[in-house]
């Protein structure tokens, strides 16, 4: 058989493929491969490199949310509440946001997604502890059983990720963005965005699944792009320019406009449906249409053997029954009472809840909205 023209696309395709082979090495079970050993350190030295950047940006993240929250409840004190954006302790809760996500964004140029996007739970979880810590809110017990489960979820999936060592470059995007998996990859994601957009907007059908799914189809072509974009500068810093190839700025405008209507369509979300729900299924969803992305597009899973897949999964399944727990219920203990509930006095007939009304002189409101009260003789006296 002739060789490929040199120049000719056949080449091209051949140089391509040839780059895919030299940065695919899967790690083989083997003796002295322990996640303990020096040898698996050494191995995935670089990989660890973007769980930490990823773990540090999702404590960081943690911190921002309870700054800014704390932010909200100082200004709610307030005899005369100002705005909180003019408030120094929310944009300093902003700020590091905007660090907690350039750490997550540049973990995705060292490890791979599979990798590096479960590792969300850290977020939730370590927002737990710290409201805990600083906010003085309640540690339940399914408080701690989910921070155990997120955190043993966490650790089977570092150690059974798929370690493969990936150069991403321009070259490597442009041969996975033409491949036939991502091409049928993108066609059935259209196809399933489109049916569930018509029944939200026409059909005006909100559910939560309805919502929270056009969420994670958008989220599968953030990751990939996020992975691209990061993959390519951190190519330009350690190897070669890849910044002045067409597809880097492909892959930017995509990932700008899938965050952008990924945002929207999550605000829309969290005003139908309360925190507490939105953020584990949100957590769960974006999850696994990143697995997903990363598994079609970057092919993460190329060579691994079932076992390690299992224990993959069930390390997914840990991290997210951990976020559930940690999340289920913890809006509903911190609802103000906007009743006072005198109970059951014995020999009275009372009423069980009285409505402070803060405006007027009485002390309460019956539930008719009267300013009234009743007399033992039955008869009503004015307050």
């Amino acid at each position: 058989m002739a060789a490929p023209a040199p120049g000719g696309p056949g080449a091209a395709a051949s140089a391509a493929l040839d780059e895919l082979s030299r940065n695919f090495t899967y790690w083989a079970l083997g003796a002295g491969n322990g996640s303990l050993s020096g040898a698996w350190y050494r191995r995935n030295q670089i990989h660890l490199f973007g769980v930490l950047l990823a773990i540090l940006g999702n404590l960081v993240i943690s911190i921002s949310l309870n700054i800014q929250k704390y932010s909200h409840l100082q200004l709610a004190h307030q005899e005369r509440p100002r705005p909180y954006f003019k408030s120094v302790l929310w944009w300093g809760g902003a700020i590091l946001m905007a660090v907690g996500e350039t750490g997550n964004f540049a973990a995705y140029g060292f490890a791979p997604i599979t990798l590096i996007a479960p590792l969300g739970c850290i977020s939730v979880t370590g927002s737990a502890i710290i409201s805990v810590l600083f906010l003085k809110e309640n540690l339940r017990a399914s408080d701690l059983l989910g921070m155990t489960l997120a955190f043993a979820g966490t650790y089977l999936l570092v150690n059974f990720a798929p370690n493969i060592a990936q150069a991403i470059s321009a070259r490597t995007i442009q041969y996975y963005f033409v491949g036939w998996q991502f091409m049928m990859y993108v066609i059935l994601e259209i196809l399933i965005f489109c049916i569930l957009l018509y029944f939200y907007k026409r059909r005006g059908i909100k559910h939560i699944v309805i919502l929270l799914t056009l969420v994670a189809l958008l989220a599968s072509l953030t990751v990939i792009s996020v992975k691209a974009v990061s993959g390519m500068i951190t190519f330009s810093v350690m190897d070669k320019m890849q910044l002045t190839y067409p597809i880097f700025y492909i892959m930017f405008i995509i990932m700008i406009a899938s965050c952008v209507f990924q945002v929207k369509l999550l605000n829309q979300a969290t005003k139908l449906y309360s925190t507490a729900t939105v953020v584990p299924v949100n957590h769960i969803f974006f999850t696994t249409s990143a697995i997903i992305a990363g598994i079609v597009f970057y092919q993460e899973f190329l060579g691994a053997d079932f076992l390690t897949i299992f224990i993959y999964v069930f390390g997914c399944f840990l991290s997210f029954l951990g976020v559930v727990l940690v999340t289920r219920n913890r809006e509903k203990e911190h609802l103000p009472q906007s009743y006072i509930d005198f109970g059951n006095v014995p020999g009275k007939q009372t009423l069980d809840k009285i409505q402070p009304d803060s405006n007027g002189l009485s002390y309460g409101t019956l539930p008719d909205g009267s300013d009234s009260t009743k007399s033992p003789s039955g008869e009503k006296k004015e307050v």
